[in-house]
């Protein structure tokens, strides 16, 4: 009867060596040092508001507020001043996305699917939009709205806030649509399907993610707009950023931090859904029609 043999530890030599982690070089241990000093600037200041909006009392040596509430939020919501700028800002930016689309879009298709003169021109014309001061421009607009009598009303600011993302809902789109292989195009066409059919079922689903990346960009662009919207539309229309130029000197600091968050909450929120596209280059995509 064959008795089992237990099996014996290997010897000391013949255990395999593990590879030693390579030392980090000078250069990485100063990538990482910038990297987390670039961290703390930008997290430093909102970690800053955090602290301001939820404190009663703070006083200096304290390193944190010995009193916290959460009356701030309340003091914001229950001034018909500051909540009447908040719906300004959250009915402006999305009507002046939609606007911005339904102007931008068939150029940027033209420009991305059609060969015409001068198309490069124009192209990097409306790229050089954004070259010159945007307030000497506000200005000289603001002697037509003047004319117009479009000052201080809801449409005089759609117009000015739409400067701010014209370069955006042209330049994006257009690369988008110009991605898209023709090949593709062709196939559904020769398969029966006609132009408006091609369009809905294969250019548009495929340049869906920059469109999409485009929409959320310009609605930050007219979100964050403060310039024209002071110039333009005060004093029957003021938007949150415009706000914030009266709380900063005119009220106290929990109050002017319990707004800053409320404006920076919906550009945080979209930036964090369109991550995805600026990660894999959605937006450097649009240097190719050059």
């Amino acid at each position: 009867m064959a008795t089992a043999v237990p099996a014996t530890a290997p010897a000391p030599d013949a255990l395999p060596l593990r590879p030693r982690a390579p030392a980090r070089s000078p250069m990485a241990w100063l990538s990482t040092v910038i990297v987390g000093a670039c961290g703390v600037f930008l997290l430093a200041p909102l970690l800053n508001l955090l602290v301001w909006a939820f404190s009663q009392s703070w006083f200096f040596p304290a390193a944190l507020p010995t009193v916290w509430t959460l009356k701030w939020f309340g003091y914001v919501f229950a001034q018909a001043h500051l909540t009447q700028a908040i719906i300004y800002s959250l009915t402006l930016a999305p009507t002046v996305t939609l606007v911005s689309a339904l102007i931008c879009w068939p150029a940027a298709y033209a420009i991305g699917r059609a060969q015409f003169p001068g198309r490069r021109f124009v192209t990097v014309f409306i790229l050089a939009a954004n070259a010159f001061p945007q307030f000497g421009i506000y200005i000289s607009l603001a002697t037509l709205m003047y004319a117009l009598n479009l000052i201080a009303t809801f449409p005089g600011v759609v117009i000015v806030q739409l400067l701010g993302t014209l370069v955006t809902m042209t330049w994006i789109p257009a690369a988008a649509f110009a991605s898209v292989p023709v090949t593709l195009e062709e196939a559904a066409r020769d398969s029966g399907a006609g132009p408006f059919r091609t369009f809905l079922r294969v250019t548009l689903p495929l340049a869906m993610p920059g469109l999409l990346t485009a929409l959320v960009l310009a609605f930050l662009a007219a979100f964050d707009e403060s310039q024209g919207t002071l110039l333009i539309g005060v004093p029957n229309i003021v938007t949150m950023p415009v706000m914030m130029y009266s709380l900063v000197t005119g009220y106290s600091e929990p109050v002017a931090a319990v707004f800053s968050i409320l404006l920076a909450i919906p550009s945080l929120a979209l930036l964090l859904l369109i991550r995805r596209h600026l990660v894999q280059g959605a937006l450097a995509s649009g240097f190719t029609l050059i």
